[in-house]
C-alpha cells in the first residue's frame, strides 16, 4: 500500500514524497484513516514503529481542513522528554511545511524567553514537555481550553519517569469537547486506567503485541564480570566490524565512565544523560547522526526519543531493572522494518534481571561464549537448561 491509499491531502503528499515517503507503515496503515473520522484512538506501538507520523499527518490535515477564526492553541502534544518533543516537532516541520499552521516546541532546561516570544505570536501546534508546560500554564503564557486535538505520546515512559501525575494536571485544564490520541509501547494497569478515563468511544489500534520484540533484531548475549564490561566493550569495537553503536549505561556517572576509557582506548565516544546541558546532548546527539562520534552512551531517560535510521547496534552495558526498558532500547535499532543486532552484557548480579526479560520477551536470548571476558562463575550460576553454544562463525562479524 501507498500513502495514495490514506486519503490524505496533496501538500501532505508533496511533503512525504520529498521527504522519500513511499509506503506507510502498519501503524500508519492502521491509525491514520481513524484519526481522519475524528475518533479518539488508543495505539499500542513500540517505538521505532514511525506513530509520529501516523498522529501528527492526519493531525495536520484536520487543522489545516477545520481552519478556525479564534486565536489560540488548537493541538497539544504532550511528550516525556525534550530530545522526543524536538524529534516531533521537526516532523511537524517536514510534514506541515506546505501548509499554514504555525507550531512551536516547549521543554526545560533551557531559558523560555525563546519559547514564550513563540507562544505570544500565535501557534496552532504546541509540543510540549509536561514540567515546561504546567510552568508556563502557571505564568499566564499558556491557556488550553481551545484545544480541539490532544496527543499523548509515550504514556508509559511518561508513568516510568514519575511524570503521571503532572500529566492528569494537564488534562484537568483541557476542554471535555476535544479529540484524543493516546500512542504507549506498553500498557501496564496504570495506563489502561487513564486510557479508560480519557478516551470515548476510541478506536484501538495494535500493530505488535505489547512488550513484543521486533523479530527483525538479532540478540544476543555476554556473559562477563562487572570488572571487565568496558574491556569486552573495547574488544568488540575493536575486534568486531561494527559500525556505531548506541551504548546504555544504567547511571549517569556509568555513561561517563566508559565514555573516558573509550576515549583512552581511541573510541570516540560522548554521553548522553539528565546532567548534561541541552546543547551538549543536542550536539552529541547531532555529532553521532553526522557519524563524527561511533559511541553514544546514553541514559534511558536521556535515549527515549532518539530517531536514528539505519542504526546497526544497541549495545546494553547494563541491563535494564524494568524488563519493559529492554523492549524500549533494542527498539533504537531495527527500525521501520530495518534488521537489527543488540548485545547485552550480564554479570554475576543480574541473572534475575536477565531471567525477568527473557520471560517478558518469550524467548532465550542466543548466548556468545567464544569471548575472551567470560564471567568467572559462569558454569555454576548459569541455569541448566539454557544450552552452551559457540558462536557460529557468521556472527564473528556483526553483519
Amino acid at each position: 500500500m501507498s500513502f495514495d491509499h490514506l486519503s490524505l491531502i496533496s501538500p501532505l503528499h508533496d511533503a512525504l514524497r520529498e521527504e522519500g515517503y513511499k509506503s506507510p507503515t502498519p501503524i500508519q496503515m492502521e491509525a491514520i484513516p481513524e484519526v481522519l473520522k475524528q475518533k479518539d484512538l488508543l495505539a499500542c506501538a513500540q517505538t521505532g514503529t514511525g506513530k509520529t507520523a501516523a498522529f501528527s499527518l492526519p493531525l495536520l490535515q484536520l487543522l489545516d481542513q477545520h481552519k478556525s477564526k479564534r486565536k489560540g492553541i488548537r493541538s497539544l502534544i504532550l511528550t516525556p522528554t525534550r530530545e522526543l518533543a524536538i524529534q516531533i516537532g521537526e516532523s511537524i516541520s517536514a510534514y506541515g511545511k506546505y501548509l499554514s499552521l504555525k507550531h512551536t516546541v516547549i521543554f526545560g532546561g533551557v531559558s523560555q524567553l525563546h519559547q514564550t516570544n513563540a507562544l505570544r505570536q500565535g501557534v496552532d501546534i504546541l509540543v510540549a514537555t509536561p514540567g515546561r508546560l504546567l510552568d508556563l500554564i502557571q505564568q499566564g503564557f499558556i491557556k488550553l481550553h481551545q484545544i480541539e486535538i490532544f496527543v499523548l505520546d509515550e504514556a508509559d515512559r511518561m508513568l516510568d519517569m514519575g511524570f503521571i501525575h503532572d500529566v492528569k494536571k494537564i488534562i484537568a485544564k483541557l476542554p471535555q469537547k476535544k479529540q484524543t490520541l493516546l500512542f504507549s509501547a506498553t500498557m501496564p494497569p496504570e495506563i489502561q486506567k487513564l486510557a479508560q478515563n480519557l478516551l470515548h468511544q476510541p478506536s484501538i489500534v495494535a500493530v505488535t503485541p505489547p512488550s513484543s520484540t521486533v523479530e527483525k533484531i538479532s540478540q544476543y548475549l555476554y556473559f562477563t564480570n562487572k570488572s571487565d564490561k568496558v574491556k569486552l566493550l573495547d574488544h568488540l569495537l575493536d575486534e568486531e566490524d561494527i559500525g556505531q553503536a548506541l551504548v546504555f549505561s544504567r547511571t549517569k556517572h556509568g555513561a561517563d565512565r566508559v565514555v573516558r576509557v573509550l576515549d583512552k582506548k581511541g573510541h570516540k565516544a560522548k554521553a548522553i544523560h539528565g546532567n548534561k546541558s541541552q546543547n551538549a546532548r543536542q550536539n552529541a546527539l547531532k555529532d553521532f547522526k553526522d557519524g563524527k562520534i561511533k559511541v553514544l552512551v546514553a541514559t534511558d531517560i536521556a535515549a527515549r526519543g532518539i530517531d536514528i535510521d539505519e542504526l546497526e547496534l544497541v549495545i546494553n552495558f547494563d541491563l535494564p531493572e524494568i524488563p519493559e526498558t529492554y523492549v524500549h532500547r533494542i527498539g533504537r535499532t531495527g527500525r521501520a522494518g530495518l534488521s537489527g543486532k543488540a548485545i547485552s552484557f550480564c554479570d554475576g548480579e543480574q541473572h534475575k534481571l536477565l531471567k525477568d526479560i527473557e520471560k517478558l520477551i518469550g524467548l532465550r536470548i542466543e548466548v556468545v561464549h567464544d569471548h575472551p571476558y567470560p564471567f568467572e562463575a559462569q558454569k555454576a550460576e548459569e541455569s541448566p537448561s539454557r544450552e552452551k553454544r559457540k558462536q557460529p562463525t557468521r556472527n564473528k562479524r556483526y553483519r
